[in-house]
């Protein structure tokens, strides 16, 4: 398991360094513009249809299995198979999903915001869209800004278009399962702008990651 761990408290840190840092800085822009200019509300009302009720909690629940499930099963492949890369997307995939809920949770314990209305009707709703609780842990962790089940997808989609980068169809791939996840929760338990800066910030985690398991992988090839 010590491929899990490489360069993890490195690749962290890089998160947050050099132009990477001003990804960080566009999610955070574009979150207020999408919550100053109503689109957030407006994304919000507009999505509110029976029809996409099973899209979406499906989505949801998706999210949270498969990013524990996928690394497990590749792991258990490649030992099997004897295919290193396997077991190198594996750990990738697995470093790039907790990356992203580290970093996800760390900016919710700061942002406190405040989760939509769980409801598919919008009658007598009132717009809670602006509702942010700035400081420590005053909405939790666990809901908020940004959207850590879109972080995660996005995270790991990255981390495999840096993995495989000849395969089209894998690369493909994974940015629909990403999007499928980023716009379910964007229509249930997410605002809009959640799911954008979820998007844009697991991107720059899964490169890091990506990138790194690169180095790891021809590092492995040469011994």
């Amino acid at each position: 398991m010590s491929g899990f761990f490489y360069r993890l408290p490195r690749n962290l840190l890089q998160c947050f360094k050099g132009y990477n840092l001003l990804w960080h800085a566009l999610a955070i822009v574009l979150t207020y513009l999408i919550v100053a200019s109503g689109l957030d509300w407006r994304y919000f009302l507009a999505t509110r249809l029976e029809a996409l009720h099973g899209f979406a909690f499906s989505a949801v629940r998706l999210g949270m299995v498969l990013p524990v499930l996928v690394p497990l099963i590749l792991l258990a492949a490649g030992s099997l198979c004897g295919f290193p890369k396997i077991g190198t997307t594996a750990f990738a995939l697995g470093q790039a999903a907790l990356s992203g809920l580290v970093v996800s949770s760390l900016y919710k314990v700061f942002t406190g915001r405040i989760a939509p209305p769980h409801a598919f009707s919008h009658s007598s709703l009132i717009d809670s869209s602006h509702g942010f609780r700035l400081g420590f842990l005053r909405g939790g962790m666990f809901w908020g800004w940004p959207s850590s089940h879109t972080t995660v997808a996005f995270a790991m989609s990255a981390a495999i278009w840096e993995l495989y980068p000849q395969s089209r169809a894998i690369r493909y791939f994974a940015i629909l399962y990403a999007i499928y996840i980023g716009v379910g929760v964007s229509i249930t338990i997410h605002w809009f702008s959640e799911f954008v800066a979820g998007a844009i910030i697991g991107s720059v985690i899964g490169a890091v990651v990506g990138k790194s398991f690169r180095s790891f992988e021809s590092t492995a090839n040469r011994e």
